[in-house]
């Protein structure tokens, strides 16, 4: 801390009025360091002024973080856990998937830019992300809500809409959904992968990025006071970017003040997702909070499975429903069916792993609702649950991975 003395030999201190909050903190959209001195916009103030401003933004930082205690945050506010029901941890309501469009052989050009209709569904359902109108899923609002009062009448209670910076996350439209349709709608805060990432996300600070996701949880994002209740998905490549390692960190910190859950997006490839474990556990996050998203596209071995869950993680499949017979974004895998998902869980059950499994579909793409002949946001409360329950996972440990794992994981600490 540096101090200066008046003519009056009375304690000044030189600092920015817009700094003196706890670190992470925010009021007012400024970021607060107790007692830090910035260069820009200097102006002397007694210290018992500073000391008491400093006090004042600490227990404004306190009184945030016990509220947030033992709850579930949603975009209509706080809610009981026990509320949640059955939840959907992986999903996407409102998104821009432009970034990730695979351009077509010269052959399907035309098809390729045709509106979706019965007649060239089934190449959109194989090539799904060549398909330009296929991946602006934000366009859908009034189709996602008749399918969320489908989740709804089917047995849903809560959807974790995984939709962060640069994919077109909509925070009125999720908080009209929800009101709309009863679905507990959370929703998250931070970074997709490095492609969507801005050169001002990119030349940005662990510290800032920090900053910035401790606010989308405790005062709102996007220039609304709806707050976010989950950091993710937060995505990485494979390789893992210096871009994305620096939003790790910031994840890491951002968790260990908040006790908040964290989901991620890993590469594709088999290390990637004990990589960003390492990386997480390093920068001090807590990875019994963490879920790790696209395993059923990630990890087939059933002995690196075995490995990788014994880091602590949620493991998630939320692919159900995709099936294509090759997969862009990596070719040398074949994307599993839902049977062999199913043969998954029921592995990672009789492992005793049944209290860290959640599932969901990542609906990310028009061709996946109702409305374009897809299977929607019900496809495992109807479909997969009975399939499930055929293969010997018992209704309890069915609760267990849609009730009782997301009602857990999603609690603020």
């Amino acid at each position: 801390m540096e101090g200066a003395r008046d003519g009056q030999g009375k304690d000044q201190l030189s600092v920015n009025r817009c700094a003196l909050q706890p670190s992470g903190a925010y009021l007012a959209g400024k970021s607060y360091r107790p007692l830090q001195l910035l260069p820009q916009n200097r102006n002397k103030l007694p210290i018992s002024l500073i000391q008491c401003l400093c006090s004042r933004a600490q227990e404004s930082f306190a009184g945030k973080m016990a509220a947030l205690s033992g709850k579930v945050q949603t975009v209509l506010g706080l809610l009981d856990p026990a509320l949640l029901g059955r939840t959907m941890t992986h999903e996407h309501l409102t998104m821009n998937f432009e970034c990730c469009y695979v351009p077509p052989p010269p052959e399907d050009k035309a098809v390729s830019e045709a509106p979706i209709e019965i007649q060239n569904l089934h190449w959109v359902q194989q090539n799904p992300y060549s398909s330009y109108e296929n991946l602006l899923l934000f366009q859908e609002i009034s189709a996602v809500r008749e399918e969320l009062q489908q989740y709804r009448q089917a047995g849903g209670g809560a959807i974790v809409e995984n939709t962060t910076t640069g994919i077109a996350r909509k925070l009125p439209e999720l908080k009209q959904l929800a009101k709309d349709t009863g679905v507990h709608i959370i929703a998250g805060a931070g970074y997709y992968v490095d492609v969507t990432h801005s050169d001002e996300t990119r030349k940005m600070t662990v510290e800032k990025l920090t900053d910035i996701m401790v606010s989308e949880v405790l005062h709102g994002a996007d220039g609304t006071d709806i707050r976010c209740g989950v950091l993710g998905e937060i995505g990485t490549s494979w390789p893992i970017t210096e871009s994305e390692k620096k939003v790790l960190r910031a994840t890491a910190h951002a968790q260990s003040q908040l006790g908040c859950p964290v989901i991620i997006h890993p590469g594709r490839h088999p290390t990637a997702p004990t990589e960003v474990v390492r990386i997480l556990q390093e920068a001090g996050g807590d990875i019994s909070k963490t879920v790790m998203s696209h395993l059923d596209r990630t990890i087939f071995d059933h002995g690196e499975l075995l490995e990788f869950a014994k880091l602590g993680s949620y493991l998630e499949y939320d692919l159900f429903g995709t099936e294509m017979l090759n997969y862009p974004f990596n070719l040398r895998i074949d994307m599993p069916s839902d049977s062999q998902r199913v043969q998954m869980l029921t592995f990672l059950v009789k492992e005793g792993y049944e209290d860290r499994i959640l599932v969901a579909h990542d609906i990310h793409t028009k061709n996946r609702l109702t409305k374009y002949g897809g299977h929607g946001y019900s496809h495992i409360l109807k479909n997969i649950v009975p399939k499930m329950l055929s293969r010997g996972i018992s209704q309890n440990q069915v609760d267990k991975i849609l009730i009782d794992n997301p009602k857990h994981w999603l609690t603020f600490k």
